[in-house]
């Protein structure tokens, strides 16, 4: 079942989505099972287009469920093309548009390493209160900040960080879900 609008043509536009590149949150709801992942990166990566986050998890343990959200640059024509050939994919039960439900909620969660001494030292761990940054290790010389937000937050935390003494950043990939009664 596919999720993008009022239309299920693949070149229909809905009036208020512009046809320009932009970002779009995908949302792909699949039978967890070998090779699903590798079918569906594979229609992004046969076409050209990159995949700027992707995050898997099962989400239905009795269903053997997994939750796919992959989040890509694309026109709306494009976007809605790969949706309806990872819908037509067999393990697949339905693919959303969340970018064009309107209103979701997007979290990411970030493990940033900074090393430093003295003043650059106090400087990360007050821009680490200031951004809800948990400390998650520390030694002498180094911090590891914990920070779940949405992307830009998490990207304007790691440039301040940049400062003082940034070491190494991991990144969960965005998680992300519909307001309101609609959703996946």
């Amino acid at each position: 079942m596919i999720v993008a609008g009022q239309s299920q043509s693949a070149y229909f536009l809905e009036e208020d989505i512009p046809n320009t590149e932009r970002s779009h949150t995908l949302s792909v709801l699949v039978d967890n099972e070998p090779g699903v992942l590798a079918r569906i990166v594979g229609l992004f990566s046969g076409r050209g287009y990159n995949i700027e986050s992707l995050t898997v998890s099962e989400v239905e343990h009795e269903k053997h469920l997994s939750r796919i959200t992959i989040v890509t640059t694309g026109k709306p024509p494009v976007v809605t093309q790969i949706m309806h050939q990872i819908g037509r994919l067999i393990p697949v039960h339905r693919v959303t548009n969340l970018t064009w439900l309107g209103e979701t909620i997007e979290r990411e969660l970030a493990l940033v390493k900074v090393a430093g001494k003295g003043e650059i030292r106090d400087d990360a761990l007050r821009l680490a209160q200031a951004f809800n940054a948990r400390i998650v290790d520390a030694t002498l010389e180094s911090y590891v900040f914990e920070i779940t937000g949405t992307p830009s937050d998490i990207d304007r935390f790691v440039s301040l960080m940049t400062n003082c003494g940034l070491v190494e950043v991991a990144r969960t990939g965005l998680a992300a879900v519909g307001r309101g009664k609609i959703g996946m």
